[in-house]
């Protein structure tokens, strides 16, 4: 397999509006497909960030059943340029930035919640290079 990335995360939500609301408003991804109840997905770069309501894809069938719990982790990543921006406009919008860290390779990255409590990061650009 010669993987070039992770092209779908999927995180769950009790209340899809929560989801609507910080990823679609607050960060301003745009919703690329809905289901009312059932599921909404936002485009991130070139990634699908995939929100579920976990008691309906609990039941499906096709694509197979899947659901979950408890606090996930994912990270956006940004361009180094923009981080401290990114960074500030978060702040502004009232988003608690809940850690930092900086890196062996002297990168730094900054973590918060979304409103179910799953873990968010911020990356530069070759963080992991």
């Amino acid at each position: 397999m010669n993987i070039t990335q992770i092209k779908e995360t999927c995180l769950y939500f009790t209340n899809l509006e929560d989801a609507r609301k910080f990823y679609g408003q607050l960060l301003g991804l745009p919703i690329v497909g809905e289901v009312a109840n059932q599921h909404i997905f936002f485009r991130a770069g070139n990634s699908i960030l995939l929100c579920f309501n976990p008691e309906s894809s609990r039941a499906k069938v096709s694509p197979p059943a899947h659901y979950g719990s408890g606090k996930y982790h994912f990270a956006f990543e940004v361009l180094a340029t923009a981080y401290e921006a990114h960074k500030k406009e978060l702040l502004q919008k009232g988003i608690n930035i809940t850690d930092c860290v900086t890196w062996p390779n002297g990168l730094e990255s900054f973590y918060f919640q979304d409103p179910a409590g799953n873990v968010v990061e911020i990356v530069p650009v070759g963080l992991w290079d």
